[in-house]
Protein backbone atom coordinates (compact mmCIF):
# COMPACT_ATOMS: atom_id res chain seq x y z
CA UNK A 1 0.00 0.00 0.00
CA UNK A 2 2.30 2.58 1.14
CA UNK A 3 5.36 2.62 -1.99
CA UNK A 4 8.10 4.16 0.24
CA UNK A 5 8.78 4.07 3.43
CA UNK A 6 7.66 7.29 5.34
CA UNK A 7 9.83 9.82 7.62
CA UNK A 8 8.06 7.91 10.70
CA UNK A 9 5.00 5.46 10.85
CA UNK A 10 3.44 5.00 14.71
CA UNK A 11 1.28 1.67 14.40
CA UNK A 12 -0.81 0.90 17.28
CA UNK A 13 -0.01 3.54 19.81
CA UNK A 14 -2.16 4.03 22.46
CA UNK A 15 -4.38 6.48 23.79
CA UNK A 16 -1.73 8.62 25.53
CA UNK A 17 0.62 8.75 23.20
CA UNK A 18 -1.73 10.11 20.20
CA UNK A 19 -2.88 12.55 22.69
CA UNK A 20 0.84 13.61 23.25
CA UNK A 21 1.71 13.45 19.98
CA UNK A 22 -1.60 15.50 18.56
CA UNK A 23 -0.79 18.40 21.68
CA UNK A 24 2.76 18.37 20.28
CA UNK A 25 1.97 19.24 16.80
CA UNK A 26 -0.22 21.81 17.85
CA UNK A 27 -3.70 19.38 15.76
CA UNK A 28 -6.25 20.94 19.08
CA UNK A 29 -6.26 21.53 22.76
CA UNK A 30 -7.08 19.74 25.85
CA UNK A 31 -10.39 20.55 27.14
CA UNK A 32 -10.77 20.83 31.27
CA UNK A 33 -12.26 17.11 31.36
CA UNK A 34 -9.26 15.59 29.31
CA UNK A 35 -11.01 15.71 26.25
CA UNK A 36 -9.17 16.31 22.84
CA UNK A 37 -10.82 19.27 21.15
CA UNK A 38 -10.18 20.11 17.58
CA UNK A 39 -11.38 22.47 14.84
CA UNK A 40 -11.95 21.19 11.36
CA UNK A 41 -12.31 24.22 9.27
CA UNK A 42 -14.78 25.02 6.73
CA UNK A 43 -16.21 21.14 6.58
CA UNK A 44 -17.66 20.72 9.90
CA UNK A 45 -20.29 18.01 8.71
CA UNK A 46 -20.11 14.88 5.43
CA UNK A 47 -19.54 15.75 2.48
CA UNK A 48 -21.77 14.06 0.22
CA UNK A 49 -21.37 15.56 -3.45
CA UNK A 50 -17.81 14.52 -2.70
CA UNK A 51 -17.95 10.59 -2.40
CA UNK A 52 -17.62 8.24 -5.00
CA UNK A 53 -17.31 4.49 -5.79
CA UNK A 54 -15.37 3.26 -8.49
CA UNK A 55 -16.79 1.77 -11.00
CA UNK A 56 -15.20 -1.42 -11.09
CA UNK A 57 -16.44 -4.71 -13.28
CA UNK A 58 -16.70 -6.72 -10.66
CA UNK A 59 -18.96 -4.52 -8.61
CA UNK A 60 -20.90 -1.86 -11.40
CA UNK A 61 -24.17 -4.57 -11.70
CA UNK A 62 -24.55 -4.63 -7.96
CA UNK A 63 -24.49 -0.83 -7.24
CA UNK A 64 -27.64 1.90 -7.73
CA UNK A 65 -25.44 4.20 -9.32
CA UNK A 66 -27.22 7.44 -9.03
CA UNK A 67 -26.71 11.27 -7.22
CA UNK A 68 -26.01 9.27 -3.92
CA UNK A 69 -23.41 6.47 -5.88
CA UNK A 70 -21.79 9.02 -7.76
CA UNK A 71 -18.98 6.62 -9.90
CA UNK A 72 -15.56 7.48 -10.66
CA UNK A 73 -13.44 5.56 -13.45
CA UNK A 74 -10.60 3.43 -12.39
CA UNK A 75 -8.01 5.18 -14.08
CA UNK A 76 -9.04 8.44 -12.14
CA UNK A 77 -9.34 6.47 -8.81
CA UNK A 78 -5.58 4.97 -10.22
CA UNK A 79 -4.04 8.61 -10.64
CA UNK A 80 -5.44 9.81 -7.58
CA UNK A 81 -4.32 6.77 -5.03
CA UNK A 82 -0.86 6.99 -6.50
CA UNK A 83 -0.59 10.59 -5.79
CA UNK A 84 -1.48 10.15 -2.05
CA UNK A 85 1.13 7.64 -1.85
CA UNK A 86 3.44 9.75 -2.95
CA UNK A 87 2.52 12.22 -0.88
CA UNK A 88 2.43 10.70 2.17
CA UNK A 89 6.23 9.09 1.58
CA UNK A 90 7.60 11.31 3.44
CA UNK A 91 4.74 12.15 6.17
CA UNK A 92 5.15 10.93 10.07
CA UNK A 93 1.87 8.77 9.76
CA UNK A 94 -0.60 7.08 12.37
CA UNK A 95 -2.15 3.83 11.96
CA UNK A 96 -4.44 2.14 13.38
CA UNK A 97 -5.59 -1.63 12.91
CA UNK A 98 -8.79 -2.99 14.37
CA UNK A 99 -12.41 -4.37 13.28
CA UNK A 100 -15.69 -3.26 12.20
CA UNK A 101 -18.19 -5.14 13.33
CA UNK A 102 -18.39 -7.26 16.54
CA UNK A 103 -19.48 -10.58 15.88
CA UNK A 104 -16.57 -12.39 14.88
CA UNK A 105 -18.31 -14.42 12.47
CA UNK A 106 -18.69 -11.14 10.01
CA UNK A 107 -16.40 -8.76 11.41
CA UNK A 108 -14.06 -7.18 8.75
CA UNK A 109 -10.33 -6.63 10.14
CA UNK A 110 -9.48 -3.05 8.79
CA UNK A 111 -6.58 -1.02 8.80
CA UNK A 112 -6.86 3.39 9.13
CA UNK A 113 -3.14 5.73 7.73
CA UNK A 114 -3.92 9.11 8.94
CA UNK A 115 -1.66 12.25 8.72
CA UNK A 116 -2.98 13.42 11.87
CA UNK A 117 -2.75 12.06 15.29
CA UNK A 118 -6.00 13.05 16.08
CA UNK A 119 -7.93 11.44 13.06
CA UNK A 120 -5.98 8.19 14.80
CA UNK A 121 -7.22 9.21 18.45
CA UNK A 122 -10.62 9.26 16.63
CA UNK A 123 -10.31 5.73 14.74
CA UNK A 124 -9.16 4.21 17.51
CA UNK A 125 -11.57 5.22 19.69
CA UNK A 126 -14.67 4.91 16.85
CA UNK A 127 -13.65 1.17 15.57
CA UNK A 128 -13.33 -2.17 17.87
CA UNK A 129 -9.59 -2.51 19.30
CA UNK A 130 -8.16 -5.96 18.75
CA UNK A 131 -6.67 -8.24 21.76
CA UNK A 132 -2.78 -8.07 21.64
CA UNK A 133 -3.44 -11.96 20.00
CA UNK A 134 -5.66 -10.64 17.56
CA UNK A 135 -3.38 -7.96 16.42
CA UNK A 136 -0.86 -9.68 16.20
CA UNK A 137 -2.80 -12.13 13.70
CA UNK A 138 -4.52 -8.84 11.93
CA UNK A 139 -4.36 -9.08 7.93
CA UNK A 140 -6.71 -5.97 6.85
CA UNK A 141 -8.74 -6.65 4.24
CA UNK A 142 -9.96 -2.84 4.03
CA UNK A 143 -7.74 -0.09 4.27
CA UNK A 144 -8.72 3.62 4.50
CA UNK A 145 -6.26 6.09 3.98
CA UNK A 146 -7.04 9.87 5.16
CA UNK A 147 -5.22 13.12 4.22
CA UNK A 148 -6.82 15.77 4.58
CA UNK A 149 -4.73 18.35 3.38
CA UNK A 150 -4.20 16.52 0.43
CA UNK A 151 -6.30 17.94 -2.36
CA UNK A 152 -7.90 17.01 -5.88
CA UNK A 153 -7.83 18.74 -9.01
CA UNK A 154 -11.98 18.35 -10.29
CA UNK A 155 -10.81 19.24 -13.56
CA UNK A 156 -8.48 16.36 -13.93
CA UNK A 157 -9.42 14.12 -11.25
CA UNK A 158 -13.03 14.16 -12.18
CA UNK A 159 -14.17 15.55 -8.34
CA UNK A 160 -17.03 17.41 -7.52
CA UNK A 161 -14.38 20.07 -5.38
CA UNK A 162 -10.65 20.00 -4.04
CA UNK A 163 -12.43 17.20 -1.38
CA UNK A 164 -12.90 13.62 -2.22
CA UNK A 165 -14.05 10.47 -0.57
CA UNK A 166 -13.07 7.38 -2.61
CA UNK A 167 -14.45 3.70 -2.42
CA UNK A 168 -12.92 0.95 -4.49
CA UNK A 169 -13.84 -2.92 -3.79
CA UNK A 170 -12.11 -4.31 -5.57
CA UNK A 171 -8.47 -2.79 -4.48
CA UNK A 172 -10.44 -2.38 -1.26
CA UNK A 173 -9.12 0.89 -0.08
CA UNK A 174 -10.83 3.91 0.54
CA UNK A 175 -9.08 7.21 -0.23
CA UNK A 176 -9.83 10.60 1.99
CA UNK A 177 -8.57 13.83 0.89
CA UNK A 178 -9.65 17.70 1.15
CA UNK A 179 -11.72 17.72 4.62
CA UNK A 180 -10.78 17.40 8.78
CA UNK A 181 -14.10 15.78 9.32
CA UNK A 182 -13.69 12.78 10.75
CA UNK A 183 -16.72 11.33 10.45
CA UNK A 184 -16.15 10.21 6.68
CA UNK A 185 -14.05 7.59 7.92
CA UNK A 186 -16.71 6.32 10.18
CA UNK A 187 -19.11 6.59 7.63
CA UNK A 188 -16.40 5.22 4.33
CA UNK A 189 -16.39 2.17 6.62
CA UNK A 190 -19.92 1.78 7.23
CA UNK A 191 -20.39 2.24 3.19
CA UNK A 192 -18.16 -1.10 3.08
CA UNK A 193 -19.59 -2.75 5.25
CA UNK A 194 -23.74 -2.00 3.61
CA UNK A 195 -21.84 -3.87 0.61
CA UNK A 196 -20.30 -6.76 2.01
CA UNK A 197 -22.57 -7.43 4.73
CA UNK A 198 -25.73 -7.92 2.58
CA UNK A 199 -23.86 -10.68 0.69
CA UNK A 200 -23.90 -13.02 3.33
CA UNK A 201 -27.44 -12.14 4.22
CA UNK A 202 -26.62 -9.97 7.19
CA UNK A 203 -28.83 -6.99 7.44
CA UNK A 204 -26.91 -3.68 7.65
CA UNK A 205 -29.02 -0.65 9.38
CA UNK A 206 -27.89 2.99 10.18
CA UNK A 207 -29.72 2.40 13.67
CA UNK A 208 -28.79 2.52 17.36
CA UNK A 209 -29.59 -0.40 19.87
CA UNK A 210 -30.09 -0.92 23.43
CA UNK A 211 -31.27 -3.82 25.17
CA UNK A 212 -33.02 -4.31 28.41
CA UNK A 213 -32.41 -6.17 32.06
CA UNK A 214 -34.54 -9.09 30.84
CA UNK A 215 -32.01 -9.10 27.47
CA UNK A 216 -35.26 -7.49 25.33
CA UNK A 217 -33.31 -5.30 22.31
CA UNK A 218 -34.76 -2.04 20.88
CA UNK A 219 -33.59 -0.50 17.23
CA UNK A 220 -33.80 2.97 16.41
CA UNK A 221 -33.37 3.93 13.13
CA UNK A 222 -33.08 7.57 12.24
CA UNK A 223 -30.69 10.06 10.16
CA UNK A 224 -28.10 11.99 12.26
CA UNK A 225 -29.72 14.25 14.42
CA UNK A 226 -32.70 12.76 15.06
CA UNK A 227 -32.22 11.33 18.10
CA UNK A 228 -30.49 7.82 17.57
CA UNK A 229 -27.50 8.62 20.75
CA UNK A 230 -29.61 10.29 23.09
CA UNK A 231 -32.50 7.86 22.81
CA UNK A 232 -30.25 4.70 22.63
CA UNK A 233 -28.18 6.24 25.71
CA UNK A 234 -30.82 5.66 28.04
CA UNK A 235 -29.66 4.98 31.74
CA UNK A 236 -32.37 2.39 32.04
CA UNK A 237 -31.35 0.34 29.47
CA UNK A 238 -27.91 -1.57 28.57
CA UNK A 239 -26.68 0.20 25.16
CA UNK A 240 -25.28 -1.91 22.38
CA UNK A 241 -24.50 1.09 20.20
CA UNK A 242 -25.77 4.33 18.89
CA UNK A 243 -25.18 4.14 15.00
CA UNK A 244 -24.30 1.50 13.04
CA UNK A 245 -25.97 -2.09 13.03
CA UNK A 246 -26.11 -5.32 11.13
CA UNK A 247 -28.53 -8.05 12.14
CA UNK A 248 -28.04 -11.74 11.37
CA UNK A 249 -30.03 -14.80 12.09
CA UNK A 250 -27.99 -14.95 15.73
CA UNK A 251 -29.46 -11.78 16.56
CA UNK A 252 -27.89 -8.30 16.02
CA UNK A 253 -24.04 -6.70 16.49
CA UNK A 254 -22.65 -3.31 16.45
CA UNK A 255 -20.25 -2.23 14.07
CA UNK A 256 -18.56 -0.29 15.73
CA UNK A 257 -16.60 0.25 19.12
CA UNK A 258 -17.62 3.87 19.78
CA UNK A 259 -19.75 6.28 19.52
CA UNK A 260 -20.30 9.62 18.18
CA UNK A 261 -22.53 11.60 19.86
CA UNK A 262 -23.97 15.15 18.50
CA UNK A 263 -23.46 17.58 21.97
CA UNK A 264 -25.13 20.63 20.61
CA UNK A 265 -27.10 22.39 23.68
CA UNK A 266 -26.01 18.63 25.84
CA UNK A 267 -26.72 18.81 29.22
CA UNK A 268 -25.73 16.98 32.27
CA UNK A 269 -29.62 16.50 33.17
CA UNK A 270 -30.87 15.39 30.39
CA UNK A 271 -28.13 13.09 28.96
CA UNK A 272 -25.93 11.88 31.78
CA UNK A 273 -24.36 9.16 29.98
CA UNK A 274 -22.48 11.61 27.06
CA UNK A 275 -22.08 14.04 29.69
CA UNK A 276 -19.65 11.49 31.76
CA UNK A 277 -18.18 10.38 28.24
CA UNK A 278 -16.89 13.36 27.47
CA UNK A 279 -13.30 13.09 29.19
CA UNK A 280 -9.30 12.00 28.69
CA UNK A 281 -9.44 10.06 25.35
CA UNK A 282 -13.16 11.34 24.40
CA UNK A 283 -12.68 13.66 20.76
CA UNK A 284 -14.48 16.80 20.77
CA UNK A 285 -15.12 18.14 17.10
CA UNK A 286 -15.52 21.95 16.95
CA UNK A 287 -16.77 22.53 19.82
CA UNK A 288 -16.26 25.68 21.50
CA UNK A 289 -14.52 25.92 24.83
CA UNK A 290 -14.14 28.90 27.10
CA UNK A 291 -10.57 30.29 26.33
CA UNK A 292 -9.53 31.11 30.57
CA UNK A 293 -11.05 27.34 31.98
CA UNK A 294 -11.51 25.43 29.06
CA UNK A 295 -14.98 24.35 29.86
CA UNK A 296 -17.15 23.13 26.75
CA UNK A 297 -19.59 25.76 26.30
CA UNK A 298 -21.61 23.12 23.91
CA UNK A 299 -24.84 25.94 23.56
CA UNK A 300 -22.49 27.46 21.35
CA UNK A 301 -23.02 26.77 17.85
CA UNK A 302 -20.44 29.51 16.70
CA UNK A 303 -18.56 27.07 14.47
CA UNK A 304 -20.92 24.63 13.38
CA UNK A 305 -24.31 23.31 14.98
CA UNK A 306 -23.12 19.59 14.33
CA UNK A 307 -20.57 20.13 16.84
CA UNK A 308 -19.73 16.20 18.05
CA UNK A 309 -17.77 14.21 21.39
CA UNK A 310 -16.31 10.66 19.69
CA UNK A 311 -15.22 8.17 22.64
CA UNK A 312 -15.35 4.19 23.34
CA UNK A 313 -18.15 2.12 24.17
CA UNK A 314 -16.54 1.47 27.45
CA UNK A 315 -17.14 5.06 28.36
CA UNK A 316 -20.78 4.40 29.07
CA UNK A 317 -21.68 2.61 32.53
CA UNK A 318 -23.37 -0.63 31.89
CA UNK A 319 -22.61 -0.98 28.19
CA UNK A 320 -23.09 -4.07 25.94
CA UNK A 321 -19.29 -5.47 25.72
CA UNK A 322 -18.96 -7.29 23.25
CA UNK A 323 -21.60 -5.31 21.94
CA UNK A 324 -23.92 -8.08 20.58
CA UNK A 325 -27.22 -8.70 21.66
CA UNK A 326 -30.29 -10.62 20.49
CA UNK A 327 -33.61 -10.70 18.48
CA UNK A 328 -34.76 -7.07 18.43
CA UNK A 329 -38.56 -7.20 19.83
CA UNK A 330 -39.31 -3.46 18.78
CA UNK A 331 -37.83 -0.54 16.01
CA UNK A 332 -38.14 2.45 16.25
CA UNK A 333 -37.97 4.96 13.24
CA UNK A 334 -37.10 8.13 14.25
CA UNK A 335 -38.32 11.32 12.53
CA UNK A 336 -37.06 14.75 13.17
CA UNK A 337 -40.34 16.98 10.96
CA UNK A 338 -39.64 20.10 10.39
CA UNK A 339 -43.61 20.90 9.26
CA UNK A 340 -44.73 19.75 12.83
CA UNK A 341 -47.86 17.54 11.67
CA UNK A 342 -46.62 13.79 12.36
CA UNK A 343 -47.35 12.60 15.88
CA UNK A 344 -44.59 11.91 18.43
CA UNK A 345 -45.15 8.55 18.30
CA UNK A 346 -47.31 6.10 16.26
CA UNK A 347 -47.47 2.51 15.99
CA UNK A 348 -47.10 0.90 12.56
CA UNK A 349 -48.26 -2.08 10.95
CA UNK A 350 -46.36 -4.16 8.42
CA UNK A 351 -47.32 -2.46 5.46
CA UNK A 352 -46.97 0.68 6.86
CA UNK A 353 -43.29 -0.25 8.34
CA UNK A 354 -42.06 -0.69 4.83
CA UNK A 355 -43.27 2.08 3.54
CA UNK A 356 -41.59 4.79 6.16
CA UNK A 357 -38.39 2.56 5.93
CA UNK A 358 -38.37 2.66 2.25
CA UNK A 359 -39.84 6.75 2.89
CA UNK A 360 -37.13 7.79 5.05
CA UNK A 361 -38.44 10.88 5.81
CA UNK A 362 -37.00 12.95 8.27
CA UNK A 363 -35.21 16.89 8.31
CA UNK A 364 -31.73 17.24 7.31
CA UNK A 365 -30.15 19.56 10.36
CA UNK A 366 -28.23 22.29 10.50
CA UNK A 367 -24.57 21.03 10.16
CA UNK A 368 -24.89 17.58 9.60
CA UNK A 369 -23.90 18.13 6.22
CA UNK A 370 -22.31 20.66 4.22
CA UNK A 371 -24.31 23.75 3.04
CA UNK A 372 -27.31 22.89 5.64
CA UNK A 373 -28.31 25.80 8.12
CA UNK A 374 -31.79 25.11 9.33
CA UNK A 375 -33.93 22.07 8.95
CA UNK A 376 -34.84 20.87 5.36
CA UNK A 377 -36.96 18.48 4.70
CA UNK A 378 -35.77 15.58 2.85
CA UNK A 379 -36.58 11.88 2.09
CA UNK A 380 -33.73 9.13 2.97
CA UNK A 381 -33.96 5.68 1.75
CA UNK A 382 -33.77 2.94 4.71
CA UNK A 383 -32.98 6.26 7.10
CA UNK A 384 -29.25 6.05 5.35
CA UNK A 385 -29.40 6.92 1.88
CA UNK A 386 -25.78 7.98 1.58
CA UNK A 387 -24.66 5.29 3.04
CA UNK A 388 -26.27 2.45 0.92
CA UNK A 389 -24.70 1.13 -2.12
CA UNK A 390 -26.74 -1.70 -3.58
CA UNK A 391 -30.22 -0.87 -4.17
CA UNK A 392 -32.73 0.25 -1.20
CA UNK A 393 -35.28 -2.81 -2.11
CA UNK A 394 -32.91 -5.34 -1.28
CA UNK A 395 -32.27 -3.92 2.62
CA UNK A 396 -36.47 -3.11 3.09
CA UNK A 397 -36.77 -7.09 1.78
CA UNK A 398 -34.59 -8.09 4.13
CA UNK A 399 -36.10 -6.15 7.44
CA UNK A 400 -39.35 -6.96 6.14
CA UNK A 401 -38.40 -10.76 6.23
CA UNK A 402 -37.55 -10.43 10.04
CA UNK A 403 -40.30 -8.35 11.38
CA UNK A 404 -42.67 -11.27 9.86
CA UNK A 405 -40.44 -13.99 11.32
CA UNK A 406 -40.14 -12.36 14.55
CA UNK A 407 -42.89 -10.41 15.36
CA UNK A 408 -41.56 -7.42 15.72
CA UNK A 409 -43.38 -3.93 16.87
CA UNK A 410 -43.00 -0.96 14.89
CA UNK A 411 -43.12 2.58 15.55
CA UNK A 412 -42.78 5.89 14.00
CA UNK A 413 -41.08 8.72 16.12
CA UNK A 414 -41.22 12.07 15.76
CA UNK A 415 -38.48 14.27 17.22
CA UNK A 416 -38.99 17.29 15.65
CA UNK A 417 -41.52 20.01 15.76
CA UNK A 418 -45.04 20.22 17.91
CA UNK A 419 -47.67 23.10 17.68
CA UNK A 420 -46.13 24.64 14.29
CA UNK A 421 -43.22 24.14 11.82
CA UNK A 422 -39.83 25.09 12.63
CA UNK A 423 -39.99 28.59 13.42
CA UNK A 424 -43.09 28.78 15.29
CA UNK A 425 -43.98 25.24 16.81
CA UNK A 426 -41.13 24.23 19.57
CA UNK A 427 -38.63 20.94 19.17
CA UNK A 428 -40.44 17.69 21.17
CA UNK A 429 -39.51 17.76 24.62
CA UNK A 430 -36.60 14.70 25.21
CA UNK A 431 -38.38 13.84 28.13
CA UNK A 432 -41.63 13.45 26.99
CA UNK A 433 -39.91 11.66 23.70
CA UNK A 434 -38.12 9.15 26.42
CA UNK A 435 -41.58 8.59 28.33
CA UNK A 436 -43.00 7.72 24.80
CA UNK A 437 -40.06 5.26 23.90
CA UNK A 438 -39.76 3.63 27.16
CA UNK A 439 -43.36 2.54 27.12
CA UNK A 440 -42.66 0.97 23.10
CA UNK A 441 -39.77 -0.49 24.73
CA UNK A 442 -41.57 -2.21 27.90
CA UNK A 443 -44.15 -3.27 25.57
CA UNK A 444 -46.78 -1.07 27.67
CA UNK A 445 -47.77 0.88 23.34
CA UNK A 446 -48.22 -3.20 22.06
CA UNK A 447 -51.40 -3.37 24.57
CA UNK A 448 -52.70 0.37 24.40
CA UNK A 449 -56.01 1.60 22.87
CA UNK A 450 -55.33 3.65 19.81
CA UNK A 451 -56.80 6.50 17.47
CA UNK A 452 -56.13 6.97 13.57
CA UNK A 453 -54.61 9.89 12.49
CA UNK A 454 -56.79 10.82 9.52
CA UNK A 455 -53.39 12.30 7.30
CA UNK A 456 -51.46 9.60 7.58
CA UNK A 457 -53.72 6.50 8.71
CA UNK A 458 -51.40 6.41 11.48
CA UNK A 459 -52.22 5.10 14.76
CA UNK A 460 -51.90 6.99 17.50
CA UNK A 461 -52.00 5.70 21.60
CA UNK A 462 -54.79 7.58 23.24
CA UNK A 463 -52.41 8.02 26.52
CA UNK A 464 -49.32 7.51 27.11
CA UNK A 465 -48.02 7.83 31.29
CA UNK A 466 -45.71 10.89 32.09
CA UNK A 467 -47.16 12.69 28.32
CA UNK A 468 -49.85 15.16 28.07
CA UNK A 469 -52.59 14.09 26.79
CA UNK A 470 -52.59 16.76 23.75
CA UNK A 471 -49.73 16.36 22.42
CA UNK A 472 -50.19 12.73 21.61
CA UNK A 473 -52.47 14.04 18.57
CA UNK A 474 -50.69 16.76 16.40
CA UNK A 475 -53.61 18.83 15.36
CA UNK A 476 -54.58 19.54 18.90
CA UNK A 477 -51.27 21.33 19.37
CA UNK A 478 -51.74 23.97 16.89
CA UNK A 479 -53.75 27.27 17.49
CA UNK A 480 -54.51 27.29 13.50
CA UNK A 481 -56.31 24.21 12.07
CA UNK A 482 -56.45 25.67 8.47
CA UNK A 483 -53.16 25.88 9.06
CA UNK A 484 -52.21 22.23 10.41
CA UNK A 485 -54.78 21.02 7.81
CA UNK A 486 -52.93 22.41 5.02
CA UNK A 487 -49.34 21.46 6.68
CA UNK A 488 -50.18 18.12 6.96
CA UNK A 489 -51.91 17.77 3.12
CA UNK A 490 -48.72 19.63 2.17
CA UNK A 491 -46.19 16.74 3.71
CA UNK A 492 -48.93 13.51 2.84
CA UNK A 493 -48.24 15.18 -0.69
CA UNK A 494 -44.48 15.33 -0.22
CA UNK A 495 -44.47 11.47 1.05
CA UNK A 496 -46.89 10.27 -2.38
CA UNK A 497 -44.71 12.17 -4.61
CA UNK A 498 -41.46 10.63 -3.66
CA UNK A 499 -42.70 7.17 -3.31
CA UNK A 500 -43.88 7.16 -6.52
CA UNK A 501 -40.19 6.20 -7.67
CA UNK A 502 -40.30 2.82 -6.48
CA UNK A 503 -42.86 1.37 -9.18
CA UNK A 504 -41.90 -1.87 -8.06
CA UNK A 505 -42.78 -2.28 -4.26
CA UNK A 506 -46.07 -4.40 -3.72
CA UNK A 507 -49.33 -2.16 -4.10
CA UNK A 508 -50.40 -2.78 -0.46
CA UNK A 509 -47.15 -1.42 0.70
CA UNK A 510 -47.12 1.84 -1.57
CA UNK A 511 -51.41 1.98 -0.40
CA UNK A 512 -50.24 1.99 3.71
CA UNK A 513 -49.04 5.24 3.22
CA UNK A 514 -51.11 8.86 3.98
CA UNK A 515 -54.72 8.90 3.06
CA UNK A 516 -55.77 12.38 2.81
CA UNK A 517 -53.62 14.99 0.17
CA UNK A 518 -54.61 18.15 -1.62
CA UNK A 519 -52.66 19.09 -4.95
CA UNK A 520 -50.07 22.18 -3.50
CA UNK A 521 -47.52 23.27 -5.83
CA UNK A 522 -43.70 22.67 -4.56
Amino acid sequence: MIREHPLQVHRNISVAELVEYAIRRHEGILADTGAFCVETGKYTGRSPKDKFLVDEPSVHEHIAWGDVNKPISVEQFNSIYARVQEYIKDKELFIFDGFAGADAAYRLPIRIVNEFAWQNLFVRQLFIRPTTAELNAHIPQFTVIAVPDFQANPAVDGTHSETFIIVSFEKRVVLIGGTHYAGEMKKSIFTVMNYILPMQNVLSMHCSANMGDSGKVALFFGLSGTGKTTLSADPKRSLIGDDEHAWSDHGVFNIEGGCYAKCIHLKKESEPQIWNAIQFGTVLENVVLEPVSRTADFDSAKLTENTRAAYPLTCIDGAVIPSVGGTPDVIVFLTADAFGVLPPIAKLNENQAMFYFLSGYTSKLAGTERGVTEPEATFSTCFGSPFLPLEPVVYANMLKEKIQKHQVDVYLVNTGWTGGPYGIGERMKLSYTRAMVTAATEGILAKASYIEEPYFGLSIPETVEGVPTELLNPASTWKDQDAYAQAASGLAERFIKNFSRFSSVPQEIKEAGPKQAQNIAF
